[in-house]
Order: structure tokens, then C-alpha cells, then sequence
């Protein structure tokens, strides 16, 4: 299932916060957004699942036309993770996975088999089985992430949406997430504010300043120091990782940059 933004613009109160976005999810690829705080990141994707509703533009996934389908219908295609989860209703783990059922049942219906075998498999596939009972209000924050996750994944997505699902994790529960997120075998469009970890998991990437798109394209054409100083404010340097033959990068203070007696 490929995603297809065009022109896509928002506003907040009067304030353009979204300008003229066009990007593209190819089947089974994983695109990053990346930008500073404030670029237009959440708002981009929260235009695209029914959240908040664009000035202009279009979105289709595949033949869905994102903007005029109902949310429910968006739903049963397109899961979405985001990176605040602190709910104060006391479920269960699997209480809180089988809400992803929601999207495929009519009002009133009860879980059937079906429903129990697709719940019990999104929880196993994030690792969670042991929790399966435990009270989600007792987890910590990767483990209510990964709860998150496995309720996305109970919908049966044929697309994922991912709202800087790894804020404030830990690195270990951050790459637990995108492992799995990678390993789902279908179309990811993930905003991440960690470069490291996009030029690691991401196909393809899209830069954004003030609300629009200034590169893209792979992370090595796109994650460059000139780049990463233009958008971020801030100097490194990219180098190529021994082991795997990623991208890295090292920042660098401007007392590094003048020891190093570099301009």
C-alpha cells in the first residue's frame, strides 16, 4: 500500500504551521520526517490521520482518499503510534491491545475467536506475553509503548503511522520499537527527532524547516553536515560505521571544531 501527500497545508489558529507538503511512502518502505521542534513534523501527520484537518491538499493511501474517508474506515488501513501514552484508565494489557479491534466491529458486537487469536498475536509479536495481565497503568514507559504498538497492530494495518513513537525511551526500549516496526513488512511514515536512529531504520527521508520540505531522498543524500547545519543549527561529523557500513554522526561544539583546527 503506497502513501501520496500533495500540497498539503495547514493552519493553527491563522498561523501557517504546514506548507505546501507533497511526500510519497512507496509499499513497504520505510520514510522518516525529520526537523526540529516546531517544523510542522506532528502537525503534517496528524493531518494525515484524521486529526486535525488540513487547509488544502490531498492524501491517499493507495485508492483511500485519507481526507474524505471517516475516521473509522481510515482506521481498519492505517494504525498509528504516537509518543504520549499516559492514560489513566486502569485496563489490562490485553484490555488496552484489544481496543485495536475496535475499527473492524459494528456497535454492541463482542470479541469472537478471531479477535482473541489476532489480540493474542500482538502481543506476542511485541514481546508482552508475560504482561498479558498486568495492569497497563503499572508499566513502565517502553513497555506502555510497546502496549501502544501491539493495540496498532491488533487494527491489522496495511499502513503505520509513527509520531516520534521513541520520546523519552530509553535506547534500549527505542530500538525495541523500530526492530519491530521494521520487521512488520509494511509501509512506515515515522517523524523521529533522533538522526542517528532515521539513517539507521529509514529508507528514505524527508528534511522539513518551518513547514516545508527542504531535501530528500536516502539518509546518505540527505543527512549531510552542511544540511544538518542549515536545518538544525548545529555542527558534526558524518562518518561511515565500521561494522554495518551505516551513517553516523558525531556533534561537535564549536571548542571541538577550533581544537580540531577546523573551520
Amino acid at each position: 500500500m503506497e502513501l501520496n501527500v500533495k500540497d498539503l497545508s495547514v493552519s493553527l489558529g491563522g498561523t501557517p504551521i504546514v506548507n505546501g507538503i507533497s511526500l510519497q511512502v512507496r509499499e513497504k518502505k520505510f520514510v522518516g520526517l525529520l526537523g526540529p521542534n516546531g517544523c510542522g513534523k506532528s502537525t503534517l501527520l496528524k493531518s494525515i490521520y484524521k486529526v486535525i484537518k488540513p487547509d488544502a491538499g490531498q492524501a491517499h493511501l493507495s485508492d483511500t482518499d485519507l481526507l474524505k474517508s471517516s475516521p473509522k474506515a481510515v482506521a481498519r488501513k492505517m494504525g498509528v503510534v504516537g509518543q504520549f501514552n499516559d492514560l489513566s484508565f486502569d485496563f489490562t494489557v490485553r484490555e488496552m491491545v484489544a481496543m485495536g479491534r475496535t475499527p473492524h466491529k459494528k456497535l454492541l458486537d463482542s470479541d469472537n475467536a478471531e479477535d482473541s487469536r489476532i489480540v493474542d498475536e500482538a502481543v506476542r509479536k511485541v514481546g508482552l506475553e508475560p504482561y498479558a495481565s498486568r495492569s497497563y497503568l503499572t508499566l513502565s514507559g517502553g513497555e506502555k509503548q510497546r502496549v501502544i504498538l501491539a493495540r496498532s497492530l491488533a487494527q491489522q494495518p496495511q499502513f503505520l503511522v509513527l509520531d516520534e513513537p521513541t520520546n523519552h525511551l530509553d535506547v534500549k526500549y527505542q530500538l525495541q520499537i523500530l526492530n519491530i516496526v521494521r520487521s512488520l513488512d509494511i509501509g512506515v511514515l515515522a517523524a523521529l527527532h533522533d538522526l542517528s536512529l532515521a539513517a539507521k531504520y529509514c529508507d528514505y527521508l524527508y528534511l522539513i524547516k518551518k513547514g516545508r520540505v527542504v531535501a530528500h531522498g536516502v539518509p546518505k543524500a540527505v543527512l549531510t553536515r552542511e544540511r544538518i547545519a542549515e536545518v538544525f543549527e548545529v555542527d558534526c561529523e558524518i562518518y561511515e560505521i565500521p561494522v554495518t557500513g551505516g551513517l553516523g554522526i558525531a556533534y561537535l561544539s564549536a571548542h571541538e571544531r577550533d581544537a580540531a583546527g577546523q573551520t
